[in-house]
């Protein structure tokens, strides 16, 4: 599978979830296009849904944080959820587990949205 995005809405969050190989082949600046276009038409609430990510490799992960950087500089928040055990032992591996809020389930990571007004 090479990769694909779909977007969904609950309550002004965009969910984007996020399926295939992420990496800089594969996805490019796909993801962070997407967030570039609902930014700037004023939404800044992001979970990214990582549940059918085969793989992902550095690339893949600066993408990540490059997206962050994007909707944090929009005053915004972003949240990763149904992270496979790859990408979460990579997030570790590379401390960027502390700068990503990470959420098994996505009823929990939409109402922590909630909680940050």
């Amino acid at each position: 599978m090479g990769f694909q995005i779909t977007t969904r809405e609950f309550d002004r969050i965009i969910v984007v979830d996020v399926m295939g190989r992420f990496t800089l082949s594969e996805s490019r600046t796909r993801l962070r296009d997407l967030i570039h276009v609902f930014t700037g038409n004023g939404r800044n609430k992001f979970l990214i849904n990582l549940a059918g990510v085969e793989f992902i490799d550095s690339d893949g992960l600066g993408e990540l944080v490059r997206c962050y950087s994007v909707v944090r500089q929009t005053g915004g928040e972003m949240k990763l959820v149904h992270l496979n055990q790859k990408v979460q032992d990579l997030l570790q591996i590379t401390r960027m587990n502390t700068l990503f809020e990470a959420y098994s389930e996505e009823k929990a990571a939409l109402q922590a949205f909630r909680g940050h007004g």
